[in-house]
Parts: C-alpha cells; structure tokens; sequence
C-alpha cells in the first residue's frame, strides 16, 4: 500500500501569528516538504493544481520536476490536475517528459478542480464540465497509446496525423486516477478506463465516500478488468497529531477554525466527528486510518494533507516525523488484512513488467 501526502499549495495567514508567508517562501516550503517525506520513509507527494489566489501550484510539472532532480524514491503525482481546462495534447506532453526525467516516478490524478472562475479564464464553460472531463480523457488516453492520432471533437481543434512527444517512457503511459468528491460520473468514467479512483474523503461522511468507493468497484467489475475488490482505490485524510492527544487539539484549533475552506463554520469536535479529518494522538490516527478499510474495502493508496491553513513549515515537518512513525505500522496491519488477490497500486516499473509482449519470432 503506498501512503505519502498531498498539499494544496495554500499561502494562508497563520492565525496564531497573523503572519503571511510569500508565494516564494511557500513554494519552496513545498519542495522542502517533499524532500522530507522522502526522508521518512513515505511513498507519494501530490500536489494540486490552481490558477487563482491564495494558491500557488499553477504548474506542477515545474514543481514536481524540480523536485525529482532532489528525491530519487519518491513517487511524484497530482492531486488534481485539471482534464477540464488543460489542452489534454499539452497535459499528454508534459508528463511525459516528467516521466523520462523522474525516471518513470510519475502519476497523474486527474480531475475538475473545485474552482468555478478558472473556466472561462481558459475559454471554457463550467456548464459542460463533465462533458469536457470525458471528452478530454478519450483524446489523452488515445495520445498515450497511438503514435499517430486522427481525431475530432467538440472542445478543441481537429487533430491530423499527430504525434504528441516525447512518447512515454518505455512505451508505458502514466498510471492516472481519477479524483472527485461528488461526481458519480467520474466513477464511472474510471472504471470504464480500468484506471484508478481517488476519493478526496476530506470534507464529505464517510457514508458517501462508501457510495462513490462501491459505484466505481461495481462498474470496474462491470467493464470486465477484474473483481470489484480488486479496483485500485485511494483515499485522501487529514490529519494532526502531537504525543497527547488534547495537545494536538489544543494547537490544531485555531487553524482549524480560520481555514480557508471550513473556517467559521462545524466546529473542530463536530467536523472531526462526520468525516474522517482525525486531531489526536499516533495512535488515534492509527485506529482511525485502519478504519477506513471497513466502509472501503482493501484500497490502495492514503494521501493526507499536512501543510495547509497556515501551519507554519516547522510544524508541518514537524508532522511528518509523527507520520514517518506511524506508516510503518499502518504498512503492517493493512498488509496483514488484504487478501492475496488484491493488486498493489500500479507504478511504472509494474506497468512495464504487465505490459503484453510481441510474441517470439521463431524460424
């Protein structure tokens, strides 16, 4: 099972101090974040993609092939990119050549974002959203997998004889998930692909996140890639902890309650009680992560989400030692429960190995 974290890229006051980082100071607090979750031992960085304040990652490949070029484990991914408004030529492009220089240490999560205004800001309507998702994959999908492409659509110019370079690494495209809150269609359109589904699991009841998890596994099954319990399933969280557990609470509080998304609103007991977001110590993140194999089943991938809300970066490295302790026993005790059946979550290496091969000329 692979765990590693995701960041939004948030430059938020600390509400403790009132202080405001620079866009430079967290941009490279996201690389230095990276480096340490490389350090203890963790699997996955992700970032997120935005093109509007007070969010910084308008260019993942910029950031995560920078922080390729420091890491040599670590498995770079998305934790949206944004298949709505990007040209999928361009998207096809550039993570190839992310692939090539990390080494095939790449994956992409795909989705639509959660912000209305960047549509029209790149010449689309937010009204033809699923649409534009759908549409937009099946022309990636066929860039990845066919040298030359004819192809015509309803959102972007026609294609004629195109090749989209480089071409992936090996011949083996990156592995993509397929990310969403709330969109049954984007369940769908995984499973159809037999490509993974990430459920964000932040803001939602575990009670939905169960929906959507049983809908894809139900549908992968469907299109005939394997039994519902072996669709590749990954689950984001959040998470806070000090040794005591009413330590964390205390600390955690105020950014809690002046985050930019659920500030002013649940309070922090409410919250942490109706979604999974888990403020305690160790060992309480512990139970409660190992929780969640009960109302998911056997999944893949655990992205939490450390460096947002204006924690400070002493802080969040801070949490990634606590989670460098913890992982190794989360590894353990979701190893000991999964049946032999059940596949790992792809990566390159994996990808190539299962890729079919040309059968052996024989004189």
């Amino acid at each position: 099972m692979q765990f590693g974290i995701f960041t939004v890229g948030d430059v938020t006051p600390d509400p403790t101090t009132g202080r405001t980082p620079t866009e430079h100071e967290r941009i490279t607090a996201m690389v230095t974040i990276a480096r340490k979750a490389e350090e203890v031992g963790l699997d996955v960085f992700a970032t997120g993609e935005h093109h509007n304040e007070p969010f910084v990652p308008s260019s993942p490949t910029t950031l995560l092939g920078y922080i390729a070029g420091q890491t040599s484990t670590l498995l770079l991914s998305t934790a949206t990119t944004l298949i709505t408004t990007n040209d999928p030529v361009k998207i096809a492009e550039d993570y190839a050549m992310l692939q090539h220089l990390s080494g095939g240490r790449v994956d992409l999560m795909m989705g639509r974002g959660n912000t209305g205004p960047v549509y029209p800001w790149f010449g689309k309507d937010i009204r033809a959203g699923i649409p534009l998702a759908i549409e937009n994959y099946a022309l990636l999908h066929r860039l990845w997998r066919e040298h030359v492409v004819d192809w015509s659509g309803k959102f972007r110019t026609p294609l004629q004889s195109f090749t989209s370079t480089p071409r992936p690494l090996d011949g083996v495209p990156p592995f993509v998930w397929h990310g969403s809150i709330r969109s049954p269609e984007i369940a769908e359109q995984a499973a159809y692909y037999g490509d993974g589904f990430f459920a964000n699991h932040i803001f939602w009841p575990p009670s939905h996140t169960q929906k959507m998890v049983a809908l894809y596994r139900e549908r992968f099954a469907h299109y005939g890639h394997g039994d519902a319990d072996q669709a590749i399933v990954g689950l984001g969280g959040q998470v806070f902890m000090r040794r005591n557990s009413q330590d964390a609470i205390a600390e955690f509080r105020p950014y809690f309650d002046n985050a930019p998304v659920y500030g002013h609103g649940p309070s922090l007991e409410d919250f942490t009680e109706q979604t999974p977001l888990t403020v305690g110590s160790p060992q309480q993140v512990i139970d409660r992560t190992l929780g969640f194999r009960e109302y998911v089943g056997d999944y893949q991938r655990q992205l939490f989400l450390l460096d947002h809300a204006g924690l400070p970066l002493k802080t969040v490295l801070e949490q990634l030692d606590l989670l460098g302790e913890i992982v190794p026993v989360l590894r353990r005790e979701f190893a000991a429960r999964k049946p032999a059946h059940v596949p790992e979550a792809p990566v390159h290496a994996s990808l190539l190995a299962a890729r079919p091969q040309p059968e052996e000329v024989t004189q």
